[in-house]
């Protein structure tokens, strides 16, 4: 994840001149990184050439600020400046945080592979793929395949296809910054301070934006499908692979890389399964973050401080203000509560994924073990789950519950069979919580309420209304009766 958390700066253009553009670039100081939000060379705090007491245009500010840029960068930094000021939208400027996601996608990922298009060879293997793995899975699982189609996305279309997924899971926690900003003046002085509170809200927007767009950006390389965090990020009933990651994932592994790619469709399939036939597990997943989101509360001293101070010729403040920590969850039961829910709701979609998975690979690859340890491993270590959770809402995902969670699923296996553990997704009220993954034996030899059935009752009810009418009439009757017999 970015070392600049809701930074400003725009990755670096490639030049198109090659070895010469990058000379130019550091002689004029066009070179942009997250010590230099802005793109100003000379921006107070930025440490560009120029900021420097004395140093070049110290005694002219517009120097001070822009003497280091050449021309296009300069446009560039003007540009991005109005987009920040003129934002008049949600609490995230989603088109800056688009821009930049692809921006970053382009600079390629750190292991110095770059995106590339998506080749007819490559879209055939995919669909070959997810095409096996779905059958492998028919003797894993109960629910049938959730894939309508599988395609094969390079990084910037993965970022194209999941941003409408992280507008919903991050809006809510924008909400609350975006609030405070306008709340932390007191009543009567915000109706003077209209001008500044708007463009203190736009400069929000912006910073999330901006963040985000970094976050996703790199997030696109290192994912390998559309469900590596947990969560459905890609458009219902659409298994994508990324080719050019899943190469990158499986080149020091010495496994094949058509078993990678497999083990990898089973886990695409896997959770596409899931999502397509458990009707209320997407708005469950979401509504957990989102009850997350909304016991996320500002430090409003802090705000306070960087709004009677801020220096609209150095919006850095707001910028710093955030990475050191503005909003934090608040130490409340009921906060505890809602990230319970979401950690343990996570921990059993990836926990069943792996159980699933694990079961189908097992009999037919012999890299299934190194696969899944590998997989398992990269999540223990910060993959992209934990690190774009805690950048981006403050979560951090356990992955000792990921693990616990598997076991209870391969437990349940045993003990109830595939059928028997597929029908607790049944309903939300039937699933393990955060005690039973705790006590996993407890759970599995528990007896366990069927709603399915009374959810088959209530909707045989629901689709006779003549049932009631006859009910009612007999009820008048009987009155009648009584009446008769007085």
């Amino acid at each position: 994840m970015s070392d600049t958390p809701f930074g400003f700066g725009l990755p670096p253009e490639e030049p198109d001149d090659g070895d010469e553009g990058k000379k130019k670039d550091q002689q004029g100081g066009g070179g942009q990184g997250p010590a230099n939000p802005f793109g100003f060379g000379g921006l107070p705090g930025a440490g560009g050439f120029g900021s420097g007491p004395g140093g070049p245009g110290a005694d002219n500010p517009f120097a001070a600020m822009f003497g280091s840029l050449n021309p296009n960068d300069l446009g560039a930094a003007f540009q991005q400046l109005g987009q920040m000021l003129s934002y008049e939208g949600g609490p995230v400027n989603w088109d800056m945080a688009k821009q930049i996601a692809r921006q970053t996608v382009s600079q390629g990922s750190p292991d110095g592979t770059k995106d590339t298009s998506v080749g007819p060879a490559e879209r055939r293997a995919v669909e070959e793929a997810v095409r096996l793995a779905d059958l492998w899975l028919d003797d894993a699982t109960s629910l049938p395949s959730g894939a309508a189609s599988a395609v094969a996305w390079s990084r910037a279309e993965w970022v194209e296809a999941t941003l409408p997924a992280w507008k919903e899971l991050v809006d809510p926690v924008a909400e609350r910054v975006g609030t405070a900003m306008g709340d932390v003046l007191p009543e009567e002085m915000q109706a003077m301070a209209g001008p500044l509170i708007g463009m203190m809200r736009s400069m929000g927007g912006a910073m999330f934006g901006t963040q985000i767009g970094q976050a996703v950006g790199v997030l696109a390389g290192e994912v390998v499908g559309s469900s590596d965090i947990g969560l459905p990020l890609g458009p219902a009933g659409k298994a994508a692979l990324l080719p050019v990651n899943i190469e990158t994932f499986g080149k020091d592994l010495s496994v094949p890389q058509e078993e990678v790619r497999l083990y990898l469709a089973l886990r695409e399939a896997a959770h596409q399964r899931l999502f397509a036939h458990v009707p209320w597990l997407r708005s469950h997943l979401f509504g957990a973050v989102d009850g997350y989101a909304r016991g996320i509360k500002v430090d409003t001293a802090k705000l306070e401080d960087v709004v009677g101070q801020f220096d609209p010729q150095n919006p850095e403040q707001l910028q710093e203000a955030l990475q050191q920590g503005m909003f934090q969850p608040e130490d409340t039961p009921e906060q505890k509560a809602a990230l319970a829910r979401l950690e343990t709701a996570l921990a059993l979609v990836e926990g069943w994924v792996d159980a699933v998975v694990h079961a189908a690979a097992k009999p037919r690859l012999g890299s299934a073990d190194a696969l899944r340890e590998t997989l398992r491993r990269r999540r223990a270590s910060g993959g992209p789950a934990e690190q774009t959770f805690a950048t981006l809402i403050g979560l951090e995902l356990r992955p000792r519950r990921l693990r616990d969670a598997s076991r209870l699923w391969a437990s349940l296996t045993d003990a109830r069979g595939v059928d028997g553990r597929d029908a607790l997704w049944h309903h939300p009220d039937m699933l393990p919580t955060a005690t039973d993954l705790d006590d996993p034996d407890g759970f599995v030899h528990r007896e366990q309420i069927d709603f399915s059935e009374l959810d088959k009752m209530l909707g045989e009810a629901a689709d006779k209304p003549d049932l009631r009418k006859k009910r009612d009439e007999g009820d008048g009757e009987d009155e009648s009766k009584g009446d008769d017999a007085g």
